[in-house]
Protein backbone atom coordinates (compact mmCIF):
# COMPACT_ATOMS: atom_id res chain seq x y z
CA UNK A 1 0.00 0.00 0.00
CA UNK A 2 1.21 3.19 -0.89
CA UNK A 3 1.44 5.84 2.36
CA UNK A 4 1.22 9.91 1.92
CA UNK A 5 3.61 12.73 3.32
CA UNK A 6 2.29 11.92 6.92
CA UNK A 7 3.09 7.99 6.87
CA UNK A 8 -0.18 6.81 7.04
CA UNK A 9 -1.44 4.83 3.84
CA UNK A 10 -3.50 6.36 1.15
CA UNK A 11 -6.52 5.80 1.09
CA UNK A 12 -8.22 8.67 -1.26
CA UNK A 13 -9.21 6.10 -3.45
CA UNK A 14 -12.36 5.35 -0.48
CA UNK A 15 -13.40 8.95 -0.85
CA UNK A 16 -14.22 9.26 -4.34
CA UNK A 17 -16.69 6.73 -5.10
CA UNK A 18 -20.42 7.08 -6.49
CA UNK A 19 -21.39 5.35 -2.90
CA UNK A 20 -20.02 4.73 0.24
CA UNK A 21 -18.97 0.66 -0.69
CA UNK A 22 -15.53 1.04 -0.86
CA UNK A 23 -15.33 3.30 2.19
CA UNK A 24 -16.61 1.04 4.29
CA UNK A 25 -15.36 -3.05 3.00
CA UNK A 26 -11.69 -1.40 3.43
CA UNK A 27 -12.54 0.59 6.95
CA UNK A 28 -14.05 -2.40 8.25
CA UNK A 29 -10.85 -4.39 7.71
CA UNK A 30 -9.25 -1.79 10.00
CA UNK A 31 -11.96 -1.25 12.92
CA UNK A 32 -12.40 2.38 11.90
CA UNK A 33 -14.56 3.54 14.64
CA UNK A 34 -13.98 7.15 15.49
CA UNK A 35 -17.23 8.38 14.70
CA UNK A 36 -19.09 6.11 17.21
CA UNK A 37 -16.81 7.50 20.26
CA UNK A 38 -17.15 11.01 18.87
CA UNK A 39 -20.98 10.63 19.04
CA UNK A 40 -22.14 10.75 22.67
CA UNK A 41 -19.19 13.99 22.68
CA UNK A 42 -20.81 15.99 19.90
CA UNK A 43 -24.78 15.32 20.88
CA UNK A 44 -23.59 16.72 24.34
CA UNK A 45 -21.59 19.73 22.62
CA UNK A 46 -25.28 20.05 20.79
CA UNK A 47 -26.87 20.13 23.72
CA UNK A 48 -24.36 22.39 25.57
CA UNK A 49 -24.77 25.14 22.49
CA UNK A 50 -28.45 24.61 22.79
CA UNK A 51 -28.79 25.85 26.71
CA UNK A 52 -26.35 28.58 26.02
CA UNK A 53 -26.91 29.84 23.12
CA UNK A 54 -30.92 29.28 22.76
CA UNK A 55 -30.47 28.08 19.42
CA UNK A 56 -33.26 25.57 18.97
CA UNK A 57 -32.22 24.15 15.77
CA UNK A 58 -28.39 25.02 15.50
CA UNK A 59 -26.64 24.43 12.01
CA UNK A 60 -23.40 21.50 12.61
CA UNK A 61 -20.80 21.96 9.70
CA UNK A 62 -18.95 18.71 9.71
CA UNK A 63 -15.01 19.48 8.19
CA UNK A 64 -14.29 16.55 5.86
CA UNK A 65 -17.45 14.59 6.37
CA UNK A 66 -17.00 12.19 3.10
CA UNK A 67 -20.30 10.12 2.96
CA UNK A 68 -22.04 12.02 5.86
CA UNK A 69 -21.20 9.46 8.09
CA UNK A 70 -21.49 11.64 11.46
CA UNK A 71 -24.97 13.80 10.14
CA UNK A 72 -26.03 9.75 10.22
CA UNK A 73 -24.56 8.79 13.68
CA UNK A 74 -25.52 12.09 15.43
CA UNK A 75 -28.65 13.26 13.52
CA UNK A 76 -30.71 9.75 12.82
CA UNK A 77 -29.28 7.48 15.51
CA UNK A 78 -27.08 4.97 13.43
CA UNK A 79 -24.44 3.21 14.37
CA UNK A 80 -20.95 2.16 12.68
CA UNK A 81 -21.97 -1.64 12.77
CA UNK A 82 -25.52 -0.86 10.97
CA UNK A 83 -23.67 1.35 8.36
CA UNK A 84 -20.89 -1.00 8.01
CA UNK A 85 -24.02 -4.11 7.99
CA UNK A 86 -25.44 -1.58 4.90
CA UNK A 87 -22.72 -0.64 2.41
CA UNK A 88 -20.23 -4.03 3.12
CA UNK A 89 -22.35 -6.29 4.70
CA UNK A 90 -22.19 -9.79 2.42
CA UNK A 91 -25.22 -8.77 0.43
CA UNK A 92 -24.10 -5.25 -0.20
CA UNK A 93 -22.51 -5.25 -3.25
CA UNK A 94 -25.53 -6.67 -5.24
CA UNK A 95 -27.41 -3.35 -4.59
CA UNK A 96 -27.22 -0.30 -7.10
CA UNK A 97 -26.37 3.10 -6.43
CA UNK A 98 -30.01 4.10 -6.73
CA UNK A 99 -31.25 0.91 -4.26
CA UNK A 100 -28.46 2.32 -1.40
CA UNK A 101 -30.04 5.70 -1.82
CA UNK A 102 -33.39 4.48 -1.10
CA UNK A 103 -32.46 2.39 1.48
CA UNK A 104 -31.02 5.55 2.80
CA UNK A 105 -34.09 7.69 2.55
CA UNK A 106 -35.81 5.03 4.56
CA UNK A 107 -33.74 5.72 7.61
CA UNK A 108 -34.49 9.06 7.13
CA UNK A 109 -38.08 9.17 6.78
CA UNK A 110 -38.50 6.38 9.60
CA UNK A 111 -36.58 9.61 11.91
CA UNK A 112 -33.65 6.81 12.73
CA UNK A 113 -34.02 5.27 16.39
CA UNK A 114 -31.87 6.06 19.35
CA UNK A 115 -30.23 2.53 20.26
CA UNK A 116 -30.66 2.99 24.19
CA UNK A 117 -33.83 3.45 23.43
CA UNK A 118 -34.47 6.59 25.11
CA UNK A 119 -35.12 10.17 23.71
CA UNK A 120 -32.80 11.88 22.22
CA UNK A 121 -33.80 14.80 22.05
CA UNK A 122 -33.01 15.62 18.49
CA UNK A 123 -36.87 15.85 17.57
CA UNK A 124 -38.84 13.96 15.10
CA UNK A 125 -36.78 13.39 11.78
CA UNK A 126 -34.24 14.80 12.98
CA UNK A 127 -35.94 17.88 12.55
CA UNK A 128 -33.97 20.56 15.70
CA UNK A 129 -30.63 19.79 13.85
CA UNK A 130 -28.91 21.01 10.10
CA UNK A 131 -25.99 19.21 8.88
CA UNK A 132 -23.73 21.40 6.61
CA UNK A 133 -20.82 19.18 5.44
CA UNK A 134 -17.69 20.54 4.00
CA UNK A 135 -15.58 18.34 1.96
CA UNK A 136 -13.61 18.29 -1.51
CA UNK A 137 -14.84 15.04 -2.63
CA UNK A 138 -18.13 16.35 -5.01
CA UNK A 139 -19.20 12.36 -5.20
CA UNK A 140 -19.10 11.81 -1.44
CA UNK A 141 -20.82 15.24 -0.70
CA UNK A 142 -23.54 14.07 -3.64
CA UNK A 143 -24.10 10.92 -1.99
CA UNK A 144 -24.52 12.16 1.18
CA UNK A 145 -26.86 15.04 0.02
CA UNK A 146 -28.80 12.34 -2.64
CA UNK A 147 -29.93 10.25 0.79
CA UNK A 148 -30.75 12.88 3.10
CA UNK A 149 -27.73 12.28 5.63
CA UNK A 150 -26.29 16.30 5.03
CA UNK A 151 -28.94 19.39 4.83
CA UNK A 152 -26.05 21.19 2.58
CA UNK A 153 -22.64 20.69 1.48
CA UNK A 154 -19.62 22.29 0.50
CA UNK A 155 -17.98 21.24 -2.55
CA UNK A 156 -14.29 23.09 -1.97
CA UNK A 157 -10.64 22.75 -0.68
CA UNK A 158 -10.27 25.75 1.29
CA UNK A 159 -6.86 24.59 2.57
CA UNK A 160 -5.71 25.75 -1.17
CA UNK A 161 -8.23 28.81 -1.73
CA UNK A 162 -10.74 31.10 -0.24
CA UNK A 163 -14.12 30.12 -0.66
CA UNK A 164 -16.18 31.77 -3.31
CA UNK A 165 -19.28 33.75 -2.39
CA UNK A 166 -21.80 31.33 -2.83
CA UNK A 167 -19.82 29.00 -0.39
CA UNK A 168 -18.81 31.77 2.27
CA UNK A 169 -22.73 32.33 2.45
CA UNK A 170 -23.19 29.18 3.30
CA UNK A 171 -21.03 28.92 5.54
CA UNK A 172 -22.13 32.22 7.78
CA UNK A 173 -24.29 30.79 9.64
CA UNK A 174 -22.64 28.26 11.23
CA UNK A 175 -23.49 27.45 14.84
CA UNK A 176 -20.69 24.41 15.68
CA UNK A 177 -17.63 23.34 13.83
CA UNK A 178 -16.71 19.23 13.92
CA UNK A 179 -14.42 16.80 12.62
CA UNK A 180 -13.06 13.14 13.35
CA UNK A 181 -9.92 12.82 11.71
CA UNK A 182 -9.25 15.03 8.47
CA UNK A 183 -7.22 17.95 10.58
CA UNK A 184 -3.25 17.46 9.99
CA UNK A 185 -4.54 16.91 6.34
CA UNK A 186 -6.91 19.91 6.98
CA UNK A 187 -4.89 22.59 8.57
CA UNK A 188 -4.87 26.20 11.00
CA UNK A 189 -5.84 27.50 6.76
CA UNK A 190 -9.83 26.12 6.38
CA UNK A 191 -9.92 26.79 10.34
CA UNK A 192 -9.50 30.57 9.83
CA UNK A 193 -11.27 30.61 6.54
CA UNK A 194 -14.29 28.98 8.31
CA UNK A 195 -14.29 31.27 10.91
CA UNK A 196 -13.60 34.17 8.71
CA UNK A 197 -16.74 33.86 6.93
CA UNK A 198 -18.98 33.68 9.95
CA UNK A 199 -21.56 37.40 10.17
CA UNK A 200 -22.01 37.39 13.83
CA UNK A 201 -21.67 34.28 16.07
CA UNK A 202 -18.64 32.97 16.11
CA UNK A 203 -18.94 28.65 16.02
CA UNK A 204 -18.39 26.25 18.95
CA UNK A 205 -15.93 23.71 17.79
CA UNK A 206 -15.01 20.24 18.46
CA UNK A 207 -12.14 17.98 16.99
CA UNK A 208 -11.03 14.68 16.99
CA UNK A 209 -7.13 14.76 16.35
CA UNK A 210 -4.70 12.39 15.58
CA UNK A 211 -1.98 12.49 18.37
CA UNK A 212 0.71 12.28 15.67
CA UNK A 213 -1.18 15.91 14.12
CA UNK A 214 -0.33 18.57 16.55
CA UNK A 215 -3.20 20.98 17.12
CA UNK A 216 -0.81 23.96 18.31
CA UNK A 217 -0.48 25.78 15.20
CA UNK A 218 -5.46 25.54 14.78
CA UNK A 219 -5.54 26.46 18.43
CA UNK A 220 -3.48 29.66 18.21
CA UNK A 221 -5.23 30.38 15.14
CA UNK A 222 -8.33 30.08 17.09
CA UNK A 223 -7.19 32.30 20.34
CA UNK A 224 -6.43 35.35 17.54
CA UNK A 225 -10.07 34.97 16.85
CA UNK A 226 -11.28 35.28 20.40
CA UNK A 227 -11.30 31.48 21.47
CA UNK A 228 -10.25 29.37 23.76
CA UNK A 229 -9.33 25.64 23.42
CA UNK A 230 -9.26 22.88 26.14
CA UNK A 231 -7.97 19.42 25.36
CA UNK A 232 -10.51 17.10 27.20
CA UNK A 233 -9.15 13.88 29.06
CA UNK A 234 -9.34 10.75 27.40
CA UNK A 235 -8.08 9.01 24.59
CA UNK A 236 -9.97 7.90 21.28
CA UNK A 237 -9.11 4.86 19.29
CA UNK A 238 -9.31 5.43 15.26
CA UNK A 239 -8.62 2.37 13.61
CA UNK A 240 -5.63 -0.32 13.75
CA UNK A 241 -2.49 0.19 11.46
CA UNK A 242 -2.82 -1.01 8.13
CA UNK A 243 0.54 -2.62 8.16
CA UNK A 244 3.85 -2.74 9.89
CA UNK A 245 5.45 0.25 7.39
CA UNK A 246 2.66 2.58 8.51
CA UNK A 247 2.92 1.92 12.30
CA UNK A 248 6.27 2.39 12.05
CA UNK A 249 6.21 5.24 9.92
CA UNK A 250 3.58 6.71 12.55
CA UNK A 251 5.99 6.00 15.47
CA UNK A 252 8.77 8.19 13.98
CA UNK A 253 6.42 10.93 12.95
CA UNK A 254 5.31 10.26 17.23
CA UNK A 255 8.88 10.60 18.44
CA UNK A 256 9.73 13.32 16.58
CA UNK A 257 6.99 15.25 18.40
CA UNK A 258 7.94 14.32 21.25
CA UNK A 259 4.98 12.33 21.94
CA UNK A 260 5.23 9.20 24.25
CA UNK A 261 3.33 6.33 22.21
CA UNK A 262 4.36 3.35 24.38
CA UNK A 263 0.59 1.17 25.13
CA UNK A 264 -0.90 3.10 23.13
CA UNK A 265 -0.06 3.54 19.09
CA UNK A 266 2.67 0.78 20.08
CA UNK A 267 0.10 -1.74 20.32
CA UNK A 268 -1.32 -1.38 16.58
CA UNK A 269 -3.87 1.35 17.30
CA UNK A 270 -4.16 5.37 15.93
CA UNK A 271 -5.00 7.28 18.97
CA UNK A 272 -7.21 11.05 18.70
CA UNK A 273 -7.67 13.57 21.45
CA UNK A 274 -10.49 16.15 21.28
CA UNK A 275 -10.37 19.42 21.61
CA UNK A 276 -13.15 22.07 22.26
CA UNK A 277 -12.86 25.37 21.29
CA UNK A 278 -15.45 28.10 22.53
CA UNK A 279 -15.28 31.89 22.30
CA UNK A 280 -13.70 33.53 25.28
CA UNK A 281 -16.41 34.61 27.98
CA UNK A 282 -17.33 37.90 26.76
CA UNK A 283 -18.46 36.80 23.54
CA UNK A 284 -19.97 33.79 24.10
CA UNK A 285 -23.59 35.38 24.31
CA UNK A 286 -23.14 37.47 21.39
CA UNK A 287 -21.01 36.39 18.42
Amino acid sequence: MRVDTTGKISLDHIYTRPDPRAYFSTLRELDYNIPELAKPHFRRIVAEYREARRVPSPTVLDIGCSYGINAALVKYGATMDELYDRYSGHDAHRYTRATLLSRDRELIRSGGHDVSGEHDGYGEHGDRLRFLGLDASEQALSYALEAGFLDGAVHADLENGEPTDEQRAQLAHTDLVISTGCLGYVTERTISRVVDAQEERRPWMAHFVLRMFPFDPIAETLAGAGYETVRRDGLFKQRRFATPEEQSLVLDRLAGAGVDPSGLETDGWFYAQLYISKPRDRTRGSN
